[in-house]
């Protein structure tokens, strides 16, 4: 905007333009001394102390303790400043909300859990978004108002022209119109929103498995089958941002399932699916089936079967979902093409190395695309890792503008 930024090419332009440079390597690297902040950006020593004092006026950056161990007099060391602001991320599902705060520089300083009763509760959504956020902020030490921006990552996805959340009709409240002009009056910092798959290929684009990487695809399996398209290095959306709902995909080996959103499922989901895994150890012959919720039953049986890959019905169990996996993805990476694949959620990562090196095997069977398959690395909450890595982007490129 006129007046605020500057001229490009200007000092004080290129002034915030070091100033960012220099946020950026010290978020990297950790503590830094002026000398070495001067060498990673090609600073002078004068230059580098002004920007270092700049940066500690501007409560940016901190002191923090010297260097040891080195010839000559301890050299001062310095570190972003934690305190500078703080981001908010959630992850909704219809069972419980959880909620994270971090500061700036990414360290998770406040979680909180809130089981949400569903239809039966009395609390609007607005409320139970509010109280989980509350939860974490208090558990951090912090109020609301220390908030700079806050990320809600749902399934689904709201669609852009009519406002309503699409594709999650089992998230109960979550589908009036003017539910996101509730929130924003509700919430007292800037708020964005997201598919919770989206969030976990963030979160392992900037933390996992898929860094480097500008074009992947992530299957996650957990209480619904999805995916997530990250094409040039950005998420792929779609239109009404459905992009990577594969769970409602036509696939072989299932009936065709129509009106796929009021069934809330599809063939893909139907066959490959985190509910799927108990039906499918029963037919072959795993009696001892556990007790609990479908999610945690399939990761448990899963991870049992690549365990202990070479008795027979385990084996078994392995292979037939190794192809039921395969027959879905063949799909996505014969017109995606992608360079990698991110196996994510409990149902997956519990497999391993061996039901990936299965999946791998079948998908080079059935796609004449060949990409490379990798566990993803993220596994402790990962959409709200995702949650607060999109907010702390935005959060960091509001306040390291020193330009304004």
């Amino acid at each position: 905007m006129a007046g605020t930024a500057g001229t490009p090419g200007t000092p004080r332009v290129l002034r915030a333009m070091n100033d960012r440079a220099a946020l950026d390597l010290l978020l990297e690297q950790g503590p830094l001394s002026r000398t070495r902040i001067g060498k990673l950006t090609g600073l002078s020593k004068p230059t580098a102390s002004q920007l270092l004092a700049r940066l500690e006026a501007a409560g940016l950056v901190l002191a923090t303790g010297t260097t040891e161990g080195r010839p000559g007099p301890n050299a001062q060391l310095y570190e972003v400043n934690p305190a500078a602001a703080y981001a908010a991320g959630l992850d909704v599902t219809p069972e419980r909300i959880r909620a994270a705060v971090a500061d700036v520089t990414g360290r998770t300083v406040g979680r909180h859990e809130l089981p949400t009763p569903g239809r039966r509760s009395g609390a609007s959504v607005v409320q139970q978004v509010t109280d989980a956020l509350d939860g974490a902020v208090k558990a951090a030490g912090l109020t609301r108002a220390d908030v700079h921006r806050l990320v809600i990552g749902t399934p689904g996805a709201f669609d852009p022209n009519t406002g309503r959340l699409r594709y999650a009709s089992h998230l109960p409240g979550w589908h009036s119109p003017t539910l996101l002009g509730e929130l924003a009056a509700a919430l007292p910092m800037p708020f964005e929103y997201e598919n919770d798959v989206n969030l976990v290929a963030l979160a392992e684009q900037r933390l996992g498995a898929a860094r480097g990487h500008a074009d992947f695809v992530l299957l996650w399996s957990q209480e619904g089958l999805g995916a997530a398209l990250v094409l040039g290095g950005r998420l792929h959306r779609g239109w009404t941002g459905g992009a990577g709902e594969v769970g409602f995909l036509p696939v072989p080996g299932t009936p065709l399932v129509r009106q796929v959103t009021r069934a809330n499922s599809g063939g893909y989901q139907e066959l490959a699916g985190s509910q799927a895994v108990p039906r499918l150890a029963r037919e072959v012959g795993i009696e001892d089936i556990p007790q609990g919720h479908y999610t945690e039953v399939a990761a448990t049986l899963v991870a049992r079967a690549a365990a202990d890959p070479d008795d027979g019905a385990h084996r078994r169990l392995l292979g037939t979902y190794a192809t039921r996996l395969a027959t879905g993805l063949a799909s996505l990476v014969s017109v995606l093409d992608p360079e990698l694949v991110v196996l994510s959620g409990t149902a997956l990562t519990s497999g391993g190395e061996v039901l990936r090196a299965l999946v791998q095997a079948e998908l080079e069977e059935l796609a004449a695309s060949r990409p490379r398959l990798v566990v993803g690395d993220v596994r402790d909450q990962p959409v709200v890792r995702g949650a607060l890595e999109s907010a702390l982007a935005t959060t960091r490129d509001e306040v390291f503008d020193t330009s304004r």
